[in-house]
């Protein structure tokens, strides 16, 4: 069983070779168990069928229609920058750039999806339970509780996949870990404090009121599902509280308008306020602010909009899609300014704006960085460190926990809380976790 199947983001270099190099065999694989639609959980998934996978991918509903819209535009921007590399930056001797998968992979891909009711048990392999529950963290997402009996002996495996916050605006809550021997817990924030929701709306309102007073504009870099909303939202509710001056909001992505409509058809991922305001007719998520941007054109024109307004775009890490067409033409002007408001992984452009280097290089181009820089963590998706040690309490693990998806840093903070009474790992790429 193979529990989620992302793409790797960083250099284009490296992420190329190791986005080609699967740690296994792709035949080998019996059925996949998918936690959510993120691309870094799930951009790999047309690839591995392509490589000869032909089993089941169990995943909830929302996650199931989410990922036909997300890996149908991944396809299309690897194409977009394969041609982008293969005109501009390739070597006459060198070998063609390709995408690691088309469209038509993907729609074959997506022909041996499942889709799962959260709370409902599924066999996937023999004598091998599992069900999906409420992760909070995005529409669709799920940590996944596994059971198995093995010659009969039973064991156990909580997989966190990604895990949200609890009392956020628009999703439901975090449901607790169950109990379980074995636990695979993502520590993307450990050792670290989110604000709370009037410190980050204090600190949105600054940064709005900063791009005003230098006549500047803002750019937000955030992923289609889950962060666009949340960033929405909060402007929303300092507009409507006359906090600041109200300021027109474009979300630059085609797929955006794709994840809205998806995200529609699955009312069971809101929480009960988003959905009493829903069944009111009213707009809980502050959509009526919102332009959205479809046409390339339209896209390009903003770039020469006067006067302020925001522009949020993909992809979250800066790696690809529209939003790199508006960093470049934001970065190394001091009247600008470029929020962060989710973790950027090391290697990424995502990551050199939050470390404020003096130079970063956007389609190959350097470009000095003169814009100003705000990172606000608030918005992040995932939970953080006091939220990750109560799950790991709620789940128990007595046999162990393995730290993944974290910075080292980030993954030793939270090992530091957990042992030693519960053994704990972090793993490297390679290492074998024999579940006893």
């Amino acid at each position: 069983m193979l529990l989620d199947c992302g793409l790797f983001q960083g250099r284009r270099a490296e992420a190329e070779a190791r986005n080609r190099a699967l740690p296994f065999s792709a035949a080998s694989v019996d059925c996949m168990v998918l936690s959510h639609a993120h691309i870094d959980h799930s951009g790999a998934i047309p690839f591995l069928c392509k490589q000869g996978f032909d089993g089941p991918i169990h995943a909830t509903a929302a996650t199931v229609d989410l990922c036909r819209a997300m890996l149908l535009d991944a396809a299309h921007i690897q194409i977009k920058d394969a041609e982008f590399v293969n005109r501009h930056h390739r070597a006459p001797s060198s070998a063609k750039v390709y995408p690691l998968y088309t469209p038509e992979d993907v729609e074959r891909a997506l022909g041996q999806f499942v889709p799962h009711d959260y709370e409902e048990p599924f066999e996937p392999l023999d004598r091998t339970r599992v069900s999906f529950h409420e992760a909070g963290h995005i529409p669709g997402a799920a940590f996944v509780d596994i059971a198995w009996n093995e010659s009969g002996r039973e064991g156990s495996l909580v997989f966190s996949g990604d895990l949200g916050r609890p009392n956020r605006p628009i999703l439901r809550d975090p449901a607790p870990l169950p109990r379980a021997e074995h636990l695979i817990l993502e520590g993307t924030y450990g050792g670290k404090h989110h604000p709370d929701e009037a410190s980050l709306h204090e600190a949105l309102e600054r940064v709005v009121r900063g791009a005003l007073e230098r006549q500047g504009r803002i750019v937000i870099p955030a992923f289609a599902v889950g962060r666009t909303q949340e960033v929405v939202h909060a402007l929303d509710r300092l507009f409507l509280a006359g906090r600041v001056p109200e300021v027109p909001i474009y979300v630059d992505s085609p797929l955006a308008a794709e994840i809205l409509v998806a995200v529609g058809r699955h009312p069971e991922v809101f929480d009960e306020e988003t959905t009493d305001a829903i069944q009111k007719g009213q707009d809980p998520l502050g959509m009526r602010r919102i332009t959205l941007v479809r046409n390339p054109d339209d896209s390009k024109k903003l770039n020469e909009k006067p006067g302020t307004f925001i522009t949020i775009a993909a992809s979250g890490m800066c790696e690809a899609g529209r939003i790199l067409h508006h960093l470049k033409h934001t970065v190394s002007d001091p009247r600008h300014t470029i929020v962060i408001v989710g973790y950027q992984a090391e290697g990424t452009l995502g990551r050199r704006l939050v470390e404020r280097q003096p130079e970063v290089r956007i389609f190959g181009e350097p470009f000095p960085l003169h814009a100003t820089v705000e990172v606000l963590n608030g918005f992040s998706a995932h939970a953080d460190h006091p939220a990750l040690v109560a799950q790991v309490k709620s789940c128990g693990a007595a046999k162990g926990c393995a730290v993944v998806h974290a910075d080292l840093v980030r993954a030793e903070a939270l090992r530091a809380a957990i042992a030693p009474s519960i053994p704990t790992r972090i793993p490297s790429e390679g290492d074998v976790w024999e579940l006893r």
